[in-house]
């Protein structure tokens, strides 16, 4: 394992294991009496995010690296299916984690963000369609930008200029992303307490006006393409390069982190091994940034 990544998993083990210190009750619910666990929740996030990092997709070939090689950190690593099941119980406990790291980074105060989605694919064939667990909430979707159908699921992210997720939900590719966008705003309590004067960029498929109006009443400012018949829009000139910024995240996460190969066949497990690559990527940024990185986005210092 090289340096960067090294102080990596020293920094974020530190920082989680001070977090559930001071609030246990961001870990999962654990019975009063009983055997505790081996493996700390500290250690576990922060075996999740070097799996993510070092492009590891089957959980027992990455254990069998991590004995080789990762046991002078980790003096207890656990079978794979006592990974799998602590990583699917600790989905609330990673999107805790990752809104504690994003605040802590600068870029969260940005008064621009950017929202997208994109398609995560949980199955091709036609028996997986009629047979998976997750058959009901995933569905078939096309995606305008890759101009293919999949089957599966839609991540949703909100995100700053420099790649920081804000929010991000995982929804049926079903769902209206102006819905989704409108609930990521609303039911997030963290952010209505810091809205006012932001500017959100997105692509046409949020035109509403109805949408417009209620993002104005919360203080922020739709920029997004003009359809045909409307007027020219402001902000107009910045649609193209802020729209490519919000593609290259989507990019980050599939290319370098693996989001579509993500392994999950049911719903605990596609949202733990999602959340898995999104505080990872958030990790890495606010990481980045504590340590001088001219990128707070790249990933090359942990070995990509």
């Amino acid at each position: 394992m090289n340096a960067g990544l090294d102080a990596l998993a020293t920094a974020i083990y530190v920082t989680v294991d001070d977090m559930l210190a001071a609030d246990p009750a961001l870990g999962p619910e654990r019975p009063a009496v009983g055997i505790a666990p081996q493996l700390s929740d500290a250690e576990l996030l922060t075996l999740a995010v070097l799996q993510a990092l070092l492009g590891y997709t089957n959980e027992a070939r990455f254990l069998r690296y991590a004995n080789e090689h990762l046991r002078a950190l980790f003096p207890y690593l656990p079978k794979r299916p006592a990974y799998n099941k602590r990583l699917r119980r600790s989905a609330q406990m990673m999107a805790a984690v990752m809104r504690a790291l994003a605040s802590a980074c600068s870029a969260w105060w940005d008064d621009l963000w950017l929202a997208g989605s994109t398609p995560v694919e949980c199955g091709r064939s036609r028996e997986t369609a009629k047979r998976s667990d997750l058959a009901g909430w995933a569905s078939y979707g096309y995606c305008a930008s890759h101009s293919r159908w999949s089957w599966g699921l839609r991540l949703h992210v909100i995100a700053t200029p420099s790649g920081l997720p804000i929010a991000f939900a995982l929804a049926s590719p079903k769902e209206d992303e102006r819905d989704v966008l409108w609930h990521l705003l609303l039911t997030d309590p963290a952010l209505a307490t810091r809205l006012g004067g932001q500017v959100l960029v997105a692509d046409k498929g949020y035109r509403s006006s109805e949408l417009e109006k209620l993002l104005a009443e919360m203080g922020i400012t739709l920029v997004r393409p003009a359809m045909a018949g409307e007027p020219e829009r402001p902000g107009r000139q910045f649609l193209k390069p802020f729209r490519q910024i919000i593609e290259s995240v989507n990019q980050t996460l599939k290319a370098q982190l693996d989001l579509e190969r993500h392994g999950g066949r049911t719903p605990a497990g596609v949202i733990a091994r999602v959340w898995q690559r999104m505080l990872a990527l958030t990790a890495a940024i606010w990481h980045n940034q504590n340590t001088g990185e001219p990128v707070l986005r790249s990933l090359v210092p942990y070995d990509h």
